[in-house]
């Protein structure tokens, strides 16, 4: 249990940070201080319900068809390397720094809307909250609820961490060499967790 927080919380943050529509949204109503709370608050919850889904479900799944157990126990690192090889892709291919969402507008009625639309009509976010995080949650047997926590707690302190931050971190998301230095970072995290899950 005292590993499988961090972990969680490690590869939960790793999963959110690279460059996204919903990032950019988020970014935007904190530059505009604009709803950043209702917004914030909306993406963290969001991202909880899906993980717990995620958790939740992988166990049942798991109890219904044991033959799943050693597809997920490989399927989990060989996901996290390619991810983690796309980061380091990306890092030396990147040259535009990130650009505030166009769409929205300072109604909290719309910006909700919006902001839930990037994230339930996004299928990547499934595959990062619900198929992934679920799947690398069995490793930590008999402590999938403190992993589970971990990356609910990732997801909090990300989006309110962007969202408020978010003029602060401005000047710095101007610079392309700065999504650079965080795409390789997140590549180092996922390939981290993943020899971690292997070795295992």
């Amino acid at each position: 249990m005292i590993f499988a927080f961090p972990a969680g919380f490690a590869l939960g943050l790793s999963l959110i940070v690279a460059i996204g529509a919903q990032n950019a949204f988020v970014l935007r109503q904190g530059l505009r201080q604009s709803h950043e709370f209702a917004v914030s608050l909306t993406c963290a919850l969001t991202d909880a319900i899906l993980i717990t889904i995620g958790v939740a479900g992988i166990g049942w799944i798991v109890a219904t068809a044991p033959w799943i157990t050693p597809v997920m126990t490989w399927g989990g690192p060989a996901f996290l390397v390619v991810y983690g090889a796309l980061s380091f892709l990306r890092a030396t291919t990147q040259t535009d720094a990130l650009a505030a969402a166009e769409t929205g507008t300072g109604a909290l009625r719309a910006a909700l809307l919006t902001c839930l639309a990037l994230t339930w009509l996004n299928p990547h976010v499934y595959l990062d909250t619900v198929v992934l995080l679920g799947s690398v949650s069995t490793q930590y047997d008999g402590a999938r609820l403190a992993f589970g926590v971990g990356a609910v707690m990732a997801s909090f302190t990300f989006f309110f961490a962007l969202g408020f931050g978010a003029r602060l971190l401005a000047p710095l998301l101007a610079r392309p060499v700065a999504w650079r230095i965080l795409d390789v970072f997140v590549g180092v995290i996922m390939w981290a967790i993943a020899l971690k899950l292997v070795l295992a």
